[in-house]
This record gives structure tokens, sequence and C-alpha cells, in this order.
């Protein structure tokens, strides 16, 4: 049995439609990166999910027990950050995590531990004691991602969790995420789709309501219209390159990325390294670099949501 089972949710605002008819799972030891534009229903499904928010038709399902039909046993399973999250701006980190816990039915010397762990996993320490409202965005985020995880959840729903963050912080949140995933079913709804590739297994793109990508964020890097083309920085002319190159039989475009740098894309889709370097040293053009591109999350993303 999957951790979170979704069968045919719909959401309807009026005559808008949030959701439509999505359906999918998530198993114990999945990262789930959950990405579209602004507006997709992203949040809304999230919000279905945790039973905050009531479906108009179709179900969703946390280790087996319906968000409708037992909410209580779906929300002790469930750790949620939401979307900016909110808190009593005049408590301290330490008393909204006590408070938190103690909602969460935990007292003595396990709130204590509780509380504790989650504070090491954020990094919580040096600003447990100030007023909540004096704290910055990023420390304001991480409250809200120890309070998610001060129950030890099975499922967490992560509404954008590293945003506010720096560099830093955004590195720990994730290595964080990493070290949690073999235990538990994750969600993460993100606009940051390194975060992706960083940690999840798994990514589903919604537009308009409707799911139109669910793979590994490896497969996704293949539907890139730069997925297996050769960057390669030459030594001389680019334009007598771009001649040579483009006279090639396997070659189907070239790009001038910078005034030195070539991206050349093949009909068939394989990468041209060899044949490239063989053309050039033919014409004794040196090569200052050569490699070939992975692909980009980004481009897959915008030429999949744009046409929707």
């Amino acid at each position: 049995m999957a951790m979170i089972e979704i069968d045919d949710l719909v959401k309807r605002f009026g005559a808008a439609v949030a959701v439509d008819h999505v359906s999918f799972s998530v198993d114990r030891g999945e990262v789930l990166g959950f990405l579209g534009p602004n507006g997709a229903g992203k949040s809304t499904t999230m919000k279905m999910i945790t039973g905050f928010l009531t479906p108009t038709s179709g179900t969703a399902r946390v280790e087996g027990f319906d968000v409708q039909d037992s909410p209580i046993e779906v929300k002790r399973r469930v750790g949620y950050l939401p979307e900016g999250a909110p808190m009593w701006s005049d408590m301290t980190p330490r008393g909204f995590l006590a408070f938190v816990a103690r909602v969460r039915g935990l007292s003595g010397a396990e709130q204590r531990e509780r509380i504790d762990a989650v504070v090491a996993q954020t990094q919580l320490d040096s600003v447990l004691e100030k007023p909540i409202e004096t704290l910055s965005k990023g420390f304001k985020r991480r409250v809200g991602l120890a309070q998610a995880l001060l129950h030890d959840p099975d499922v967490l729903i992560l509404d954008e969790p590293t945003d506010g963050l720096d560099p830093n912080q955004k590195h720990e949140v994730r290595n964080l995420i990493s070290r949690m995933a073999a235990d538990k079913a994750i969600i993460i709804s993100t606009h940051i789709l390194e975060e992706v590739e960083a940690v999840c297994t798994r990514a589903i793109i919604i537009a308009n309501g409707k799911i139109v990508a669910d793979d590994t964020p490896e497969y996704l890097l293949t539907r890139s219209q730069r997925h297996n083309a050769v960057s390669v920085r030459v030594a001389g002319d680019v334009s007598t390159a771009r001649a040579l190159l483009l006279d090639m039989d396997a070659v189907a475009s070239i790009e001038t990325v910078r005034a030195d740098w070539l991206v050349v894309r093949s009909h068939s889709g394989a990468p041209l390294v060899s044949e490239i370097g063989a053309a050039l040293r033919e014409i004794d053009m040196g090569v200052d670099e050569i490699h070939v591109e992975r692909g980009n999350l980004d481009d897959v993303f915008r030429t999949i949501t744009s046409h929707r």
C-alpha cells in the first residue's frame, strides 16, 4: 500500500476548476517534487491531502486513512509546512514548538527530546528565545519546518520548504530531507528546479489543474532541448567553426551562446563529441573546452507548461 494515494481529485471554486481529476501515489522512500506555474493547483492539492481543504470530488488517503472520513488519523501521520506557515508572532520559537507539541499530545521528557531534536535539525539554537516577529524570513521558515517535523511523522507535505533561506541554509535543508527520505513519504512543492534535481526521486508537473508530466528528474532531463547537445568553446573564429559544423550531415542545429561558445545538436539525439573534435582539427582550430549537456529542467518546465 502506498503511503499517499490520490484518486481522481477535483477542487472547484465556483466555476473555476483549480484541481482537475488528479491521481497519483507516493511510496515510502520517495521524495516527490510537485511543480507548476503559479495558480496551477499545487498548494490546493496539498491542502486537500492534509485535510485543510475539502475536495469537490475524488479521494485522498494517507497510510490507508481517508482524509474526509478520518481527518484526525491523517493529521497524526502528516507533518505539514504550508505556504507562509502561520505562527503566533509574539511567541518565541521555543514557546511555539512547546505549544504545537502539546497539541500533538507530547509531554514531559518526550516533548523536550523532540523539541531538542527538531531545533538541532533546523539549526534554531541561536533564536530560540527571540520573538518570532523579530526573526528573518529564513528563520521563520525554519520554525515552520521544525513544527512539521516535531512528531516525527511518516508523511511530510512541504510547500516551498527553502523559501527565504540563504544558499547555505538551503543546502542544509536539502541534506535534512535526503537523510529523512528512506523512512518517509515526502512531497515538496517548489519553484526551484535545481532543488528537484538535488533531492527528489520523482517529479510531477501540474498545469491548469492537470498533471502534464510524472517521471524521474533524470528522465525529464531527456526531454530538454539541450539534452545530449555538445557545448564547445573554440580557440578561433566562431563563424568559421559554425559554418563548418553546420555542413555535417549529423548536425541538426547550432546555437551561439557566447562569443566563443557553440551548442551543437544532432538529428539522432546522440552527442557528437568525437565528430566535432575531428572536424575542427581538420582546419587546425583548437578546442578550449567541450562537454555534453545533461539538459535543463527549466527548459522542460517551460516547454511543458507554456502550451497548456
